[in-house]
């Protein structure tokens, strides 16, 4: 059923517009979801306002949505896939209710791009989902989710053949993305952040194979090598860039390329305790030691920064995103409005789909968050208790509509 807001204030995703009408369609005979009105209005929803379903460029939904046991346990290894998809599938409903529209798993399986498939065919209720499949190597980070003993692995990729095999099979399955590896990682068993994950050839094939057929490519790096490399190569995006350097804010800024901090979930396993292997968080430390002052420096000299969390369900649970863009507004020294454009049209615009989501305008998506107070003015306003109403696809997933 399409829906209005009349005289409901907005933020757009990058200014406010004022009071305004907000009118849109489900997705139906007529196509796929869309805003077919925003114009101003009078003031009808005093202290209530309207901003863009909020956009989280790095999860991971391969968990128990109850208790978030997930790579390192047992539970993906003894759990069946048509089990795990109604985790996926509840993972998304959950970040949802707390604003998250959008959601990118880096590192996804079939699982991940079944319940996206769903979700796009609206088989289910729910927001985006876009998955993007691992090319790592053998005893690489990605590989080291799972324990040396275990014969049942996810697929890896040792040559440059190889990679391109992967890639094609992703593109296949209807993967929407890539990830991959330029240095090791902390909660991945035996390896060191140190370590190379695969040769230059490997990581060329991989990016031009992904490209060749359409696909973003996110590298996962904590090592300034790792940087240099994934830049050289071409790739869209830095995961967590914990290892960046001074010397590499010129490269990154002249090839925009967004990074996704993951702030929180470094910190926590940083600092240890029920859950975590201490070889992790020891890692951990390791790599937010510097951090926080060459992130600052960062931001400052124009790095392009995006929300990405590290999400699972777990260390990172639903709605831990409000509290990632906290912590990136203190860290950055960004007030509030330029935030959520980390949040909203810049990380649309960093998957590819500045075009279609992440802004409130005629023609496209209908994903929006109806809070109240102004939270482009005062992060504050983002929090659980202040979310009235979540609209993803056109569609009430959380909350209700004022006057419904």
């Amino acid at each position: 059923m399409d829906g209005t807001l009349d005289g409901i204030t907005v933020w757009n995703g990058e200014r406010m517009l004022g009071p305004s009408r907000l009118a849109w369609t489900t997705p139906g005979d007529r196509g796929p979801d869309r805003i077919t009105a925003l114009a101003p209005a009078d003031d009808r929803h005093p202290g209530l306002t309207v901003i863009p379903g909020l956009i989280d460029t790095h999860v991971h939904l391969d968990t128990n949505v109850l208790d978030g046991s997930g790579p390192g346990d047992a539970w993906p290894l003894v759990t069946p896939p048509e089990e795990k998809a109604l985790h996926v599938a509840a993972h998304t409903q959950r970040f949802a209710a707390h604003g998250v529209t959008t959601v990118r798993d880096l590192a996804a399986s079939v699982v991940q791009i079944a319940v996206a498939r769903a979700l796009d065919q609206g088989v289910l209720e729910g927001p985006r989902l876009l998955a993007s499949g691992p090319v790592g190597m053998t005893a690489g980070h990605g590989d080291l989710f799972t324990p040396p003993r275990v014969r049942d692995r996810p697929p890896v990729a040792d040559s440059p053949d190889e990679c391109r095999r992967l890639v094609r099979q992703w593109a296949r399955e209807g993967a929407t993305g890539i990830k991959l590896y330029t240095s090791g990682g902390i909660f991945s068993m035996g390896d060191q952040v140190g370590w190379r994950n695969q040769t230059r050839a490997e990581i060329a094939a991989t990016v031009d194979e992904a490209h060749a057929l359409g696909m973003l490519v996110a590298a996962h790096s904590h090592t300034a090598e790792g940087i240099a490399i994934a830049l050289e190569e071409g790739v869209d995006s830095i995961e967590h860039g914990t290892g960046m350097t001074p010397e590499q804010f010129p490269a990154l800024v002249a090839a925009d390329i967004p990074v996704s901090p993951t702030l929180l979930i470094n910190d926590l396993v940083a600092a240890g305790g029920p859950g975590i292997r201490p070889e992790a968080a020891e890692k951990a430390r390791a790599v937010v030691a510097g951090r926080d002052e060459v992130f600052r420096e960062a931001a400052r000299a124009g790095v392009r920064f995006v929300l990405g969390t590290d999400a699972n369900g777990r260390f990172v649970r639903h709605g831990g995103q409000l509290d990632e863009l906290r912590a990136m507004s203190r860290l950055f020294g960004w007030d509030a409005s330029r935030t959520l454009v980390a949040a909203t049209s810049d990380a649309a615009d960093a998957l590819g789909l500045g075009d279609r989501i992440g802004r409130l305008a005629e023609g496209f998506a209908a994903d929006f968050v109806v809070v109240r107070g102004r939270p482009w003015e005062d992060l504050a306003a983002l929090a659980p208790d202040r979310i009235v109403a979540v609209v993803a696809r056109g569609r009430v997933l959380a909350g209700r509509l004022p006057g419904a």
